[in-house]
């Protein structure tokens, strides 16, 4: 199994960058910045919009300095609140802000100039339905960009932030009109991209036999990062990912249970409990524990506990067969310079965007937005296990790199 180390050097990361022109990585000049347009749910110090389209216009760092080979070209704002940035930022970089999703991809006229969008539908005073889920225009604003992009004969790449739906019909809906357009299209935590400590490499074809995932805060919102984050590591087995079979929510002593009846690795549990938390010892002491506890279609249990107030950070431990270590990792989310885990994100939408091609394969994204609405409908159905016939999503991982690597300082054309 190669070190990290040794993975970089061998090929300079040329299994990432083999879809890019070949003299990309040594060119002279620093390529040429690509326009985006942005349709987003609201626009705050330290919401998504400003840690992704903030570093669009003022740096990596959010600070004046050098920053991604894009510009942005336009922003539609669905919602303005009184600590509302957009308008200062539209002021100040001179991006207008239109009040249609059509008028902000044509730039008010009547083509499509941009060569991508992001669609960031985070934040902003949205409803939640009865599963607990933050009900946000994902669908809405996807609907909106395909529209434009037929109305007007031209497609670009499309990232959405975070999990598409998030509804489980409005997510495979996006999906599959995506596939229809033939729209690359991209979407995602920025989890899958960020520091992780300590670094572990899983070997792609590895056997994995068992893998467990912890998270915290709400499970909706965290939920999500803590499967995507789990699902960029388990992807990676023998016979690459084909997608999963039931799916069942536990709450209270039924989440224990999993544990002491041996359905879930109490070793892989500690392991990464230990990642993030001072005192696991105390960690049945847990007010509300929940657990995300599903089957893959070749056999692997797979397994997230939900510990707010125990649990402090996302992490995973597995069990690779033939291994007596358990391997495990943090994900971290550092907060300075302004979330820099949001820069490796917004750096594999800038390759899309130059290169028109996804950076990873959209269908992780899916496959756990549908593993969490079926897990959210599990627990409004007294926990009942859920057949999943609709989650055999297969597809293949890519060795996309995550923090801190590319260097986002060190070279301004290797990146991409």
């Amino acid at each position: 199994m190669l070190s990290r180390r040794a993975w970089l050097n061998s090929a300079v990361a040329a299994a990432v960058w083999s879809g890019l022109p070949k003299t990309s990585a040594i060119a002279a000049e620093p390529p040429k910045p690509k326009l985006v347009a942005a349709v987003i749910t609201a626009y705050e110090t330290g919401l998504h919009a400003d840690v992704l389209l903030g570093k669009i216009m003022e740096g990596w760092k959010q600070d004046g300095g050098k920053g991604p080979a894009l510009r942005l070209a336009s922003m539609y704002v669905d919602q303005f609140s009184p600590r509302d940035l957009a308008r200062p930022m539209s002021k100040k970089h001179n991006v207008p802000i239109f009040d249609s999703i059509e008028s902000a991809i044509t730039v008010g006229g009547k083509s499509i100039p941009v060569d991508g969008v992001i669609s960031i539908g985070e934040h902003g005073d949205y409803p939640w339905n009865e599963k607990e889920q933050h009900l946000y225009p994902r669908r809405r604003f996807f609907d909106g960009i395909a529209d434009t992009f037929q109305k007007y004969g031209r497609v670009v790449p499309v990232f959405n932030d975070k999990h598409p739906g998030p509804v489980w019909a409005d997510a495979k809906w996006m999906y599959e009109r995506a596939r229809e357009m033939k729209i690359p299209f991209m979407a995602g935590s920025s989890l899958a991209v960020t520091f992780r400590d300590p670094e572990i490499s899983i070997p792609v074809g590895g056997e994995i036999e068992s893998a467990v995932g912890i998270g915290y805060s709400g499970l909706d919102i965290y939920g999500f990062h803590a499967l995507e984050a789990y699902q960029c590591l388990v992807e990676r087995r023998r016979g690459a990912e084909s997608g999963v079979k039931w799916v069942q929510y536990r709450e209270g002593d039924a989440v224990w249970k999993a544990l002491d009846d041996g359905i879930v690795s109490k070793d892989a549990f500690e392991a990464a409990l230990k990642l993030t938390t001072s005192d696991p010892g105390k960690v049945r002491q847990c007010e509300k524990p929940s657990l995300f506890l599903f089957e893959y279609l070749d056999g692997l249990i797979g397994s997230i506990f939900m510990l707010p107030g125990v649990a402090g950070a996302t992490a995973v431990g597995i069990k690779l067969k033939g291994q007596p270590q358990i391997l495990a990792t943090r994900f971290e989310e550092r907060k300075e310079p302004h979330y820099p885990h949001f820069a490796y994100l917004l750096k594999g939408i800038e390759r899309m965007v130059h290169t028109g091609k996804v950076s990873y394969p959209v269908e992780r994204s899916l496959l756990t937005a549908g593993i969490l609405d079926r897990a959210l409908t599990s627990r409004v159905q007294n926990q009942e296990k859920l057949l999943t016939p609709e989650l055999a999503i297969g597809y293949r991982p890519v060795d996309y790199p995550h923090a801190p690597y590319p260097d986002l300082e060190s070279d301004p054309t290797m990146p991409l």
